[in-house]
């Protein structure tokens, strides 16, 4: 009778037959051999398990962004037409298609950031374009409870199209309360230059003159109007500290809480919302750009801006939003600011790296300086500027029917009529015309709607 083999350590050898594999003899040197490998195989399953997590966070990531809405489908297809993506650096033509109608268009103006000149001219378009150029009645709350944005979705999505609609608040995610996703568009600019232009119209006003601004804003005490703007710097008076300085990226943030914190968190969302929901992020020190590239990308509503901005008669409308008695800070508050602004700072200057990248993709030249040794802001030059300014703490929406009124009877007839013999412009240094289908529309009633929120304002 054969017996069972044994290994050198007494007991039944475990690979009776040999080595499964290879041949290698059998015995306690390829016991040993075997053994070693079980390490092996552990982190080959721990490997396993990590790749098997990633797949799963992965595809959880994608369905919530499928779900949460994702771009609007009229940027899809704007950034395929010029290219992968809208603000690659390409200088390829663009391929031969055309681009659909965009019947929902918002503008969540940034206060101090030329809306009030911007909204001037949508209503000279509206007029002449026949879109539905909605407003609302509330122009001093930006944030918004949940059920505040689910009535002012729900007003804006009920609005006869095509529509644009404008107004003071933070981004609004339609897709979350079961809309559809709107085009965004926005303006914004030198953060400094915004914080001063907002500080002295709230003291002083503009064109109206400073007795009839007093008028307008009974509450404010003497020694508050006229407080030294060094000294609210330097003495890091609230208005001119964070959080109040922390104004411009919350308005492409959105509503979470944390995007009024300033932080990397709120200024990371406010870029992603900007490459997934803006078709167009302007630079006010750069308006005429920004109205020729409107009405490319949007000619059913900006056709002929241009030429309408560069009118004359308009022009007179331009010098009435000049803020008066404007200074300029000393270097050393204006160093506080930057430091205070730091993420002001970053998300402007990345919105201004994409829009000259768009700029550059229709074959538009940006004029870049080389930078001086200081900040351009430390440079004492007159801050008066005809481009306009606004303030969601005033009534700018009864400072443009003033405006509306006076120019009714004058100037927008012929600002119209101009508007109607100037052929669409040709490509400017090499700016393609962008082919858009028509819009399937009916004609506005009225070309402008208001509708009010049932909440109280806030100051």
């Amino acid at each position: 009778m054969k017996k069972k083999q044994q290994h050198p350590g007494g007991g039944a050898d475990p690979w009776p037959h040999g080595a499964p594999l290879g041949g290698a003899p059998a015995g306690l040197g390829s016991w040993k051999r075997r053994v070693s490998l079980l390490p092996f195989l552990r982190f080959s399953l721990r490997d396993y398990g990590f790749c098997m997590a990633t797949l799963l966070v992965f595809c959880l990531g994608s369905l919530f962004y499928q779900l949460s809405g994702g771009p609007p489908r009229f940027l899809l297809d704007l950034r395929q037409y010029l290219g992968n993506s809208t603000y690659l650096d390409d200088h390829g033509p663009p391929p031969s298609k055309v681009l659909p109608f965009p019947s929902q268009v918002v503008y969540n103006r940034v206060g101090k950031c030329g809306s009030r000149t911007v909204v001037l001219l949508l209503r000279i378009l509206s007029e002449k374009h026949g879109f539905n150029l909605v407003t609302s009645d509330i122009h001093n709350k930006t944030r918004l409870t949940k059920n505040e944005q689910m009535e002012l979705i729900k007003n804006i999505s009920t609005a006869e199209q095509p529509y644009l609609f404008t107004r003071h608040v933070h981004f609004l995610n339609f897709s979350r309360f079961g809309g559809d996703q709107p085009v965004y568009i926005n303006i914004i600019r030198d953060p400094v230059n915004r914080f001063l232009s907002n500080y002295f119209f709230r003291r002083f006003g503009d064109w109206r003159g400073e007795q009839n601004h007093m008028i307008r804003t009974p509450s404010m005490r003497q020694e508050e109007r006229y407080l030294d703007i060094n000294e609210c710097i330097l003495e890091n008076y609230p208005e001119c500290s964070n959080p109040r300085l922390f104004y411009i990226i919350p308005y492409f943030c959105g509503q979470h809480p944390r995007c009024r914190e300033p932080g990397e968190w709120a200024l990371e969302r406010a870029k992603l919302n900007v490459n997934e929901n803006f078709l167009l992020v302007g630079i006010l020190e750069e308006l005429e750009d920004v109205l020729l590239l409107l009405e490319r990308f949007l000619p059913h509503y900006f056709k002929g801006v241009l030429s309408i901005y560069k009118d004359p008669e308009h022009r007179k409308l331009g010098n009435m939003t000049v803020t008066v008695k404007k200074t300029v800070p000393s270097p050393e508050a204006v160093q506080i600011l930057y430091q205070r602004m730091r993420y002001e700072y970053e998300f402007y200057h990345y919105v201004k790296e994409q829009f000259h990248l768009l700029k550059r993709k229709f074959g538009l030249k940006s004029h870049v300086s080389k930078p001086p040794l200081r900040p351009q802001f430390f440079i004492p030059t007159p801050l008066e500027t005809e481009e306009p300014i606004d303030d969601e703490e005033q009534d700018d929406e009864k400072w443009l029917e003033d405006i509306y009124k006076r120019v009714l009877s004058s100037a927008l007839p012929g600002l119209l009529q101009q508007s109607h013999a100037v052929p669409r412009l040709g490509p400017r240094d090499g700016l393609p015309e962008l082919p858009v289908a028509s819009p399937r529309r009916k004609r506005a009633k009225e070309n402008v709607t208001r509708f009010t929120l049932k909440t109280t304002k806030t100051q």
